[in-house]
């Protein structure tokens, strides 16, 4: 196997560590990038009980709101996994606070990577930037054709910054990529195992169930997706010829929130651990919502359904992803292993 040097941006993250162990794994040396230089010893530490690294692994300081730093962490890439992005609980007080640093963070990187002279980079969106926005009683199966509609009052600033960085990300490449391609994943909801005692917002949903934050579930529903199969997409997509220049969405079927308590609840009862697997009326997160900052973001997806077709990402990239079963009970694990729950 040929070795590349890749740059991950966002190291750190729960996406970024899994992308940056599996790069090492294949062989490649990897750049990682953090914003603060005092985490470099907690992701040396979460990459070694995993792989070697050696002198492989490098990590340079660089933040999505500065130029500095990426010219001298990208010099020399073959590849770059952009996978980096703001995420805060809730709604921001101001919608930009989201997604000017996502666009323009998105760019940023671009920039200094098409400067570089770097093939293709693969960037990390989400199905928000494919479904927000649409009538909630759509029965449409969403595809990588799909965008969402940025305009529309019900979409939140998470959504909207999503699809605006990924939109500027096509629009760059077309007009001053200088010939570097892009492919882009589209996750659903990431499970999975952490790595640290870090679960970051993608552990909210697994983390709240495990230690009853709520009475009940609320009505709420997600196409999840494995961490460690959005990270093998990436992989995949990094040197997959016919990925170039497209998207991929990267999640299994849609489940309800209660189908994952009641996978924990079977796993984890015997453990002393309290699942509720009972459903909240609507109302009641309505209310919560002002107690529990992590309702605010899940709320306006109340009793809405959306499905996602995933063929293109089996066909193109040849992947095959792990069961909602197995993502849940990994990152239940894995949070207790950590001391998180």
């Amino acid at each position: 196997m040929t070795t590349h040097t890749v740059l991950v941006s966002g190291a750190t993250g729960f996406v970024g560590l899994h992308t940056v162990i599996q790069l090492l794994a294949e062989g490649h040396n990897v750049r990682g990038t953090l914003r603060s230089p005092g985490r470099e010893s907690e992701v040396r530490e979460s990459v070694a009980r995993h792989v070697g690294a050696d002198d492989r692994l490098t990590l340079h300081q660089c933040d999505l709101t500065s130029d500095d730093g990426w010219a001298e962490a990208v010099a020399g890439c073959d590849y770059v996994q952009h996978v980096a992005s703001p995420f805060i609980i809730g709604q921001p007080k101001h919608e930009d606070d989201l997604i000017v640093p996502a666009r323009d963070g998105a760019l940023r990187v671009l920039r200094a990577a098409a400067k570089a002279g770097v093939r293709r980079t693969v960037m990390t969106s989400s199905v928000a930037a494919i479904s927000a926005g649409h009538p909630r009683d759509t029965k449409h199966i969403f595809t990588e054709d799909d965008w969402s509609i940025t305009v529309s009052p019900e979409i939140g600033a998470y959504e909207k910054s999503k699809t605006i960085a990924e939109r500027a990300a096509w629009d760059f490449v077309k007009s001053d990529g200088g010939g570097m391609e892009l492919a882009v994943i589209n996750p659903g909801a990431i499970l999975g195992p952490i790595l640290n005692a870090d679960s970051g917002t993608s552990g909210e949903l697994v983390r709240q169930l495990m230690s009853r934050a709520m009475p009940a579930c609320p009505r709420i529903g997600f196409s999840c997706v494995d961490v460690r199969d959005v990270a093998s997409a990436h992989l995949a997509a990094m040197t997959t010829p016919e990925a170039a220049g497209k998207r991929f969405i990267c999640a299994i079927e849609f489940a309800w929130m209660v189908e994952v308590a009641k996978i924990l609840d079977a796993r984890f009862r015997d453990d002393g651990y309290k699942i509720p697997t009972g459903e909240l009326p609507n109302w009641v997160p309505k209310l919560m919502q002002h107690f529990n900052p992590a309702l605010k973001q899940i709320v306006p997806g109340l009793g809405r359904r959306r499905d996602y077709d995933n063929a293109r990402i089996k066909s193109v990239l040849g992947w095959q992803p792990r069961s909602l079963q197995e993502m849940s009970i990994s990152m239940a694990e894995s949070m207790i292993k950590y001391g998180v729950v």
